[in-house]
């Protein structure tokens, strides 16, 4: 990392701390003046006269905390809007209804396995078709769109494979396409690291769980929008499903925001360093990560993005019986779902966050026996890169140098 930015890649977005600190957090807002927002745990709101309200009525309608949350986080995205809502997934959910029974869904074949198993299991048995396509691949994309496809969704990079996908290219697709919405899942990357609306995607998503809140003790989903009409149903929806997040929930990811910048810094420092200890060692068959120049798609994640979050995916060499005594042997690196927190993290994609993904899929999309996905956290990286040794020392203990 160089002062003002990692070396090839696209420089940091303007103002992003003092955005994050300040953008929706201003002290006049609250009769005490508050400097940090106040955590506003009331249902309801006094009106001063019947239908007469002072910018609230009922909490899930909008709630003062959950404003200034979805304030700073339109900042960040150089967005107009934001919607803050219970969950990833709840957020996956409000953008889908606004879609309608016939209607199809594009999604990248390779996601997050919740995302898969919604579209899967619950989306098309309320009528929607979704057909699981290689979007980084644009003859794939522009091949499978139709007359009834209203929505492609992405995430990029991707879960677990981190294929990166070219977003402007799928926008310049999609957009040759009326009244179809490109939606791009962000949680990987976060608000520093990539812009999805400013490279032409319609709606941006995230679970906020992850890297916004960064602190593995929220789940939270965030969407944000440029387009006032798609900001209004989006908003009617918000209130109507009533998948909101509680005002303490709010409270937590906006203070989170604070120190976004700062953290992904270091996430990037220690999963760089972390990808180099796995890719010259022997005991580890492919690493894939796209902040090294092996990475297939390198070259274009350093013209979209600003540089590169905490996951690190690799194939240790050997089965099944060496990737889990690798896991279980860990002690800096906890064994557990999900990502983007302070804390590393490991877990084994085809028995945990994608086993809901039919075995079939996981083979064609590499997602097998050996393949680990850490998420590297912000620990000593000397720490860390011991801890990988001593593991797979472990995972190879039986082995004959």
């Amino acid at each position: 990392m160089e002062r003002g930015g990692a070396r090839g890649f696209l420089p940091p977005f303007a103002h992003f701390a003092t955005q994050a600190i300040h953008v929706g957090q201003e002290p006049e807002q609250w009769r005490s003046a508050a400097v940090v927002p106040p955590i506003s745990l009331s249902t309801t709101f006094k009106q001063l006269a019947p239908g007469q309200h002072a910018g609230y009525e009922y909490s899930r309608s909008g709630n003062p905390t959950r404003n200034c949350l979805e304030k700073a986080v339109a900042a960040l995205d150089g967005a107009k809007y934001c919607l803050a809502y219970a969950s990833g997934l709840a957020a996956t959910l409000n953008i889908t209804h606004l879609l309608k029974a016939g209607d199809t869904i594009i999604c990248m074949d390779d996601v997050y396995g919740g995302t898969n198993r919604y579209f899967r299991k619950v989306a098309m048995k309320m009528g929607l078709n979704v057909v699981f396509v290689d979007c980084a691949k644009m003859e794939c994309l522009e091949a499978a769109i139709t007359p009834e496809t209203k929505l492609v969704w992405i995430e990029t990079p991707t879960n677990p494979t981190l294929k990166v996908i070219d977003i402007q290219a799928c926008a310049d697709v999609v957009h040759k396409h009326k009244d179809v919405l490109l939606v791009v899942d962000n949680t990987f990357m976060s608000a520093y690291f990539q812009r999805p609306l400013s490279l032409g995607a319609d709606i941006c998503m995230y679970s906020a769980t992850k890297y916004m809140n960064g602190h593995s003790d929220v789940v939270m989903g965030l969407v944000s929008v440029n387009c006032d009409d798609l900001y209004e149903r989006l908003k009617f929806l918000q209130n109507s499903l009533g998948a909101v997040p509680s005002a303490f929930d709010c409270y937590l990811c906006n203070r989170g925001l604070k120190t976004l910048q700062i953290r992904m810094k270091q996430h990037f420092h220690n999963a760089l360093a972390v990808a180099r200890f796995l890719e010259s060692d022997s005991r580890v068959e492919k690493v894939i990560f796209p902040g090294l120049p092996s990475h297939p798609q390198h070259e274009l994640i350093k013209r979209q993005c600003t540089g590169c979050p905490g996951m690190v995916t690799f194939y240790i060499k050997g089965n099944l019986k060496h990737a889990a005594t690798f896991l279980k042997n860990l002690k800096v690196f906890a064994l557990a779902e999900s990502l983007g927190g302070y804390e590393s993290l490991a877990e084994h994609p085809a028995i945990m966050t994608h086993s809901s993904v039919p075995k079939e899929d996981r083979e064609a999309l590499g997602i097998s026996d050996t393949l680990v996905r850490l998420s590297v956290g912000l620990e000593d990286e000397e720490d860390l890169l011991e801890d990988l040794d001593q593991a797979l020392k472990a995972a190879f203990a039986d082995h004959k140098a």
